[in-house]
């Protein structure tokens, strides 16, 4: 989701986080926090990143803004630090006839790369639908639909993506469109869409981004905003077939730990260890950052 912030409250938000940024409150959660780097770019369209994948060393990326733009790179690390980021290329994405669409048209948010093809998946919130690119990012192609993908809030849309090693793609609104408990999960098999469960709502957080890691779990990153600061948590699922047999927290950070993050990737390190690597939108406003974030699960 694209935050509408006004002028007013934007000059608010730019002194509460001045205050503010930088808080150390450790996370709660069994995850062990291992870098934050601010990410700066010489680029008129650089910003607003709302997904990332990560190859599985961790050290190549794809990055996609809400404007309709990919970047890609390495990520530089001494130890467990992340030192910069290098190699950065940038092109627009193209939609399903080969052109560049207007500014702000796009509004992508869900991203995920299918672990068999190397095809990139995006979902789009304004005008609700999923495309998928081969990985020069040339030409958009259809994904089917589900009938009520019309029925999402224009703000509100298929904010999280996610493809399991079989190659299933699961879809997850930001907000509830049926009024029922728990965040729905719409999965793609072949050429059906069904859904199978409903993700369980733990207080007032919403669901932003998602990703199948290497141990088979389904990780989902969530935001909270309130008192005009953010918070970001991760749960995983263990799934089988259509039920969640097991829910565990990973990690949730206080107020203004980190910035906006909307993107996941989640990979295994050169120790064996589950890494969350997160990137954060920045909304276009000079008084929030582009923050690449990562925590790791013994």
């Amino acid at each position: 989701m694209r935050l509408r912030i006004t002028g007013a409250l934007a000059a608010l938000l730019g002194v509460v986080w001045a205050l503010t940024g930088g808080a150390s409150e450790p996370p709660a959660g069994p995850a062990r926090f291992e870098a934050s780097y601010t990410w700066q770019f010489g680029h008129d369209e650089f910003g607003g990143l709302s997904g990332i994948e990560v190859d599985p060393e961790g050290g190549s990326f794809v990055a996609l803004s809400d404007r309709g733009r990919i970047f890609s790179g390495r990520i530089v690390r001494e130890g467990n630090q992340i030192t910069r980021i290098s190699d950065v290329q940038t092109v627009p994405l193209r939609d399903d006839k080969g052109n560049y669409p207007p500014r702000f048209y796009p509004d992508p948010e869900g991203f995920a790369r299918h672990p068999s093809n190397g095809r990139y998946f995006v979902s789009f919130e304004g005008f609700t639908r999923i495309w998928h690119y081969d990985p020069a990012f040339s030409i958009a192609r259809w994904v089917r639909e589900m009938p009520n993908f019309r029925d999402f809030a224009p703000n509100g849309g298929l904010e999280s993506l996610a493809i399991d090693q079989r190659g299933r793609i699961y879809a997850i609104p930001e907000e509830i469109p049926d009024g029922q408990p728990g965040h729905p999960v719409y999965r793609l098999t072949g050429k059906k869409w069904e859904m199978p469960f409903r993700l369980p709502e733990r207080g007032a957080f919403l669901p932003v981004e998602a990703d199948f890691g290497p141990d088979g779990w389904l990780y989902l990153l969530e935001r909270e905003f309130s008192s005009l600061r953010f918070r970001s948590r991760v749960r995983r699922f263990l799934i089988d077939g259509d039920r969640i047999v097991t829910e565990e927290p990973v990690f949730e950070s206080g107020p203004a730990v980190h910035d906006n993050l909307e993107g996941l990737s989640v990979w295994r390190d050169g120790q064996g260890r589950i890494r969350l690597t997160m990137v954060s939108d920045d909304n276009f406003k000079f008084f929030q950052r582009t923050e690449i974030v990562e925590y790791s699960l013994p």
